[in-house]
Order: structure tokens, then sequence, then C-alpha cells
């Protein structure tokens, strides 16, 4: 590979002579090979993948473009490539995928750069294997302002889609019943990232248990849960308002039946029998009997 490139690069140089390269003109484009929209190779551990970067040149003077790649170990014949004017040059590059190179999909990106311009083509790598899906839920955490905050992990070797649903539980039941949902994002292999969900109205007073369900294709449904109590100032000025009201009745009422037990006519002395309004009692009468 490198001494056709080699070969190539020569060939270029004689025809061109020392013409210095011009600043990038805004019309040059970089991409895979036969315009497709991203490379693709897929192999084994330990093998060495082969692919061209189109690079074209409208212009009319030459464009000296510089390579790098992102992602995967990537190698060039060139790193740095004069392609001439109204011409395009396919430059090649190979992947190296390492013996432990876990099996699944990799991703990465071949970029070009000239003139303060940067062109990345995407590179999806698969590398052949027992695939793996599995997710995770970790650092989940409610904080004061209800908002959400949690860690997606992709523990397995393809790239993931999650899904997520929240429930929260209350003292008095259900508050808070999201469904399942697409997130706006993938997760390569080994990938992890951190997310918030706002909660706009969370409880004054209540303890909640917060459940995360985190789902994709593939892959095991992942759980966890969080706790936290909820206390406001305003609900606990509220809380001894109705503590005191409900003293302050309940004293109420024991006096009021003191009254009513004041007010009751006093026992008949030496028998024990209530005394009626208009009523004598003989207590000589049980005597005579």
């Amino acid at each position: 590979m490198r001494g056709a490139w080699a070969g190539t690069a020569t060939a270029a140089a004689a025809l061109l002579g020392a013409v210095a390269a011009a600043p990038a003109p805004p019309g040059w484009t970089a991409g895979a090979a036969e315009g497709r929209p991203y490379v693709y190779l897929e192999g084994a551990a330990g093998s060495v993948l082969e692919d061209t970067l189109s690079v074209t040149n409208p212009g009319p003077k030459p464009l000296t473009v510089r390579l790098s790649g992102q992602g995967t170990p990537l190698a060039f014949a060139a790193r740095t490539v004069t392609v001439p004017a109204r011409t395009r040059a396919d430059v090649p590059f190979a992947v190296t995928v390492t013996a432990d190179t876990v099996p699944g999909e990799h991703r990465g990106t071949v970029s070009a750069e000239a003139g303060g311009r940067e062109v990345r083509v995407p590179v999806h790598l698969r590398v052949s294997g027992p695939s793996l899906a599995a997710l995770t839920i970790e650092k989940v955490r409610l904080d004061g302002s209800g908002t959400v905050h949690y860690t997606l992990v992709n523990r397995g070797n393809t790239v993931l889609a999650p899904s997520l649903s929240l429930r929260a539980e209350g003292l008095y039941g259900t508050v808070v019943d999201r469904p399942s949902r697409a997130l706006p994002l993938t997760l390569g292999p080994g990938e992890r990232i951190t997310r918030s969900e706002p909660w706009p109205d969370p409880p004054a007073l209540d303890s909640i248990t917060l459940h995360l369900r985190a789902t994709a294709p593939g892959a095991p449904a992942a759980t966890a849960r969080a706790e936290r109590v909820f206390v406001s100032g305003g609900a606990i000025a509220g809380g001894a308002g109705v503590l005191l009201a409900a003293a302050g009745a309940a004293a109420l009422a024991a006096r009021r039946r003191r009254d009513r037990d004041d007010r009751a006519a006093p026992a008949a002395e030496g028998t024990g029998l209530p005394v009626e309004e208009g009523q004598l009692v003989d207590a000589t009468a049980g005597a005579d009997r």
C-alpha cells in the first residue's frame, strides 16, 4: 500500500513541479470512496482492514490536505497529500484491529483539513464474533429541585438506542408516571453519558421513591431507584399551624366537657345516686324496710 501511494505521489510531483500550495478553495470535498456516506469495515480481531478516502479539488490550483483519524487505530499511506487542480485523489488508509478488540460495533472518523476547514468522514467498524447488548443505569440522584440525574452505561459490544421511563411514589401514591420514550442519543460499546430529567412541580412535603427503567433493543431492561424526603419551609409553617389549630380545638372541647360536668347536680349523700331537680331523698327509707 505504501509503495503504491508513493508512486502516485511521485507522478503527481513530476507533473506539478515545484508549485507552492495555494489557499484551499471552498469547494473541495472529502468522503468515503465511491460516494458512500461513510466508511464501513468488517473483520475479525487481529486483522488489518483497508479502504480509501476520496479528496476532490475542483479549484485551479493544487490543494494540500492533512489527514488524521480518531476513535480507531488508523494508518495512512501519507499524512499530507497534495491534490492537483481539478483532480480527485483516492488516499489509501488501513485500520488495525488488535487481537484484544471486543466483538461488536466500533466508531471512528477520518478527518481531512485544508485552509482552516475540516471535513470528517464517519468510520463504522464491525469486529466479528458473538455480540452482547447490555445497558445499566448508574449514579441515580434526585436533587432538592426535583431534577433527576442519572448515568447510562453501555456494558456490551453493540451500539444501543436507549429508551427511559420514570415513576415516583409518595406516601399517598404515585406522583409522577412518565411512560417509556426514546432518548435522543446512541451509546457505543463502553460509552457512558450523564443526563438529567426535569420535574417542574416536586412535592412540598413528601417522602419520594424514584424508579427509573431503561431499555434498548436486544438488551435486558435496566432499573435503578433513589429516595428523597421533600420538606419546604412553607410546608413546615403550614403543618405547624395545623397542629396548633388541632391542639386549640382539643383544649376547647376539654374545657366545655368540664363545664358541663360542673353544672351537673351533685350525687346524693350516702346513697351514691344522683339527685334530680325537685326530688327529695329519704335517707332512712332503706332502714325501715
